[in-house]
């Protein structure tokens, strides 16, 4: 059966739609899950045969006029439908994206503990960092800027695009089933990333208003 997924807004969210996206296993218990209703717009959960599979917490927003994707927490049930998933909720939020800014490129960025969760973002284009890539100073401008918008500046190393430690209360949470063939540049950028301390990689990457189109379609 397939992937069905719903946005609602974070404030409709009751303590028992929290209980259940805290059972779903994962990253986040209860408390962080409550922050993240705080923090953001939009919740997005993807079910199959009525049971959880998956929860974004995201919003549309503009940074300096540019029209932004930000997903603040995002996690997917270990299952065998965690692929689908987590495609399932990205192609919701590129939908709304599309709804909002048509005919525009669109920034999308979030944080990252481990290399095997970019299997989320990985329509961007011109994704930051990247390996083989030297980041130019807009780049980094972006990097910074992000950093700012999830509150985690104070802990920003913008040359390495990392969070270094107690700066995070949320990222996408993906263990892919493609994990074991992660490129080995790919796993470098996560070298310094500390998950135990709070500690994550700030990505961010575009798509282009054609990408959009066909991303965001229903």
């Amino acid at each position: 059966m397939p992937i069905q997924v719903e946005t609602r807004d974070c404030a409709a969210l009751t303590d028992t739609d929290l209980d259940e996206m805290a059972s779903m296993g994962g990253a986040f218990d209860i408390g962080a899950l409550s922050k993240a209703k705080e923090d953001w717009v939009l919740c997005t959960t993807a079910r199959s045969e009525g049971k959880l599979h998956g929860v974004m917490f995201a919003t549309l927003e503009r940074i300096g006029g540019t029209p932004c994707v930000l997903i603040g927490l995002l996690s997917v049930k270990r299952s065998a439908k965690r692929d689908q998933a987590l495609k399932g909720l990205m192609g919701e939020a590129y939908h709304r994206a599309l709804m909002a800014f048509p005919d525009e490129d669109v920034v999308v960025g979030s944080r990252f503990v481990r290399p095997d969760a970019l299997e989320a973002v990985k329509q961007l284009d011109e994704q930051i960092p990247r390996p083989g890539h030297r980041a130019v100073g807009e780049e980094r401008a972006w990097g910074r800027r992000l950093a700012k918008r999830f509150a985690v500046d104070g802990q920003y190393d913008e040359q390495t695009f990392v969070v270094r430690a107690n700066g995070q209360a949320g990222f996408i949470d993906h263990e892919s089933t493609k994990a074991d063939r992660i490129a080995p540049g790919v796993a470098q950028l996560f070298e310094q990333v500390r998950p135990d301390k709070g500690g994550s990689l700030i990505l961010h990457g575009w798509v282009m208003t054609e990408d959009l189109v066909k991303l965001g379609a229903r």
